[in-house]
């Protein structure tokens, strides 16, 4: 049986849910890989490049800013499961200026998109909205923090389904990632100096991941239920109208990244870095099986 480690470096199901699927559904059995999931959120780039990697994102960040030669094998989806949650008088991403906004570091990938979004909509983030910088989590804190007042909005992932929370305490879901910015984020990626693209514990990955992507489309029932293990502060409706809404109908039938979507992708995450686009999209994410 061949091994081979693959880390996840964000909390949530956006990171997770295609591995969860394919370890639970005995995919990574089928095709004889022993898959040993590891947290690497806390890992610097060279203890991470060892391995393969879920973090697109922070996987093409690293190669436009460290030169490591990442490649993306298989994508999930390109509509980033970020969302701005905010308190009701916050209507508008526009309505977020002058104030409070809990964020990612700009230099992580969620941090990187949450600014690209907030240019998108004529705002500076370093002027015009007073970002309240904390790590990345689980984001029950920024929860507690909108509750108590000390901060008018949170940048969240997906350890929640946020439209659910902005119900139940009155909130609003400003916006999502998805809707403003597409980039191929989450899927799998290794770097060629340290782990064969085509060597066969990757391959076996790829496919059961590509699997577990077919799951998530054909059987909704299966995937609502490992869904409820990531979002088990909610209730079957609010995930199953969660999986209906930012789910299903983004998330990849094949793996397979677009080219056109993610070449306009790496220009916007260049810009925001500020560094030369060295690379482009059919030299980041394969697309052939």
């Amino acid at each position: 049986m061949h091994t081979i480690d693959l880390a996840f470096v964000g909390r949530g199901l956006h990171e997770e849910l295609a591995a969860y699927i394919a370890d639970q559904e005995d995919f990574y059995a089928d095709e004889n890989v022993h898959v040993a999931l590891r947290d690497g959120c806390a890992w610097d780039e060279q203890r991470l490049r060892r391995g393969a990697t879920i973090g697109l994102g922070r996987a093409l960040l690293s190669r436009l800013t460290d030169g490591i030669p990442w490649v993306a094998l298989t994508v999930n989806t390109q509509r980033p499961l970020f969302w701005f949650l905010a308190h009701p008088d916050v209507s508008s991403l526009t309505d977020l200026a002058g104030r409070r906004l809990a964020v990612h570091e700009p230099h992580t990938a969620p941090g990187c998109f949450a600014r690209i979004v907030l240019r998108g909509a004529g705002l500076d983030p370093d002027h015009d909205v007073h970002c309240v910088v904390r790590p990345p989590g689980d984001y029950g804190m920024d929860l507690r923090r909108l509750r108590d007042g000390e901060i008018d909005a949170a940048f969240v992932g997906s350890t929640m389904a946020p439209e659910a929370i902005a119900a139940e305490c009155g909130w609003r879901m400003v916006a999502w990632v998805g809707d403003h910015f597409q980039i191929p984020t989450v899927g799998v990626a290794v770097d060629p100096t340290h782990v064969q693209p085509d060597g066969p514990a990757v391959q076996a990955v790829v496919r059961a991941h590509r699997r577990a992507v077919q799951v998530i489309h054909n059987d909704p029932d299966t995937t609502v239920r490992y869904l409820r293990t990531f979002l088990g502060r909610h209730t079957e409706a609010e995930v199953r109208a969660h999986y209906e809404t930012f789910i299903a109908p983004y998330f990849t039938i094949d793996g397979r990244a677009d080219l056109t979507v993610a070449d306009h992708a790496i220009t916007a995450v260049a810009a925001e870095l500020a560094v030369p686009a060295t690379f482009t999209a059919a030299e980041f994410y394969r697309t052939t099986p």
